[in-house]
């Protein structure tokens, strides 16, 4: 346990076991089947370390890629698989 007292011990284990659960579901919804195994280490550098930039301009936001949107293909089918969030 990274810590010496119960309450932060708690509250990091309860982090760890979401984290593991939305990984789990995103690999199994929106990744491609070789993805399926794949350990957290290697999502973090193939998906979520990709170099962009947001740009705020004209009342929208938008993301620009340092690469082509070509490199991301597994994005795209993922992008597509997950649900969208409720609108209040």
């Amino acid at each position: 346990m990274p810590c010496g007292r119960f309450g932060a011990n708690a509250a990091w284990l309860r982090l760890a076991v979401l984290t593991y659960n939305v990984l789990t579901a995103l690999k199994r919804l929106a990744l491609p089947p070789e993805l399926h195994s794949a350990r957290p280490k290697r999502l973090r550098f193939l998906i979520f370390y990709t170099p962009g930039k947001l740009v705020h301009h004209a009342r929208r936001t938008l993301l620009r890629l340092a690469r082509s949107w070509n490199r991301f293909g597994n994005w795209r089918g993922a992008i597509g698989l997950l649900p969208m969030p409720a609108r209040c």
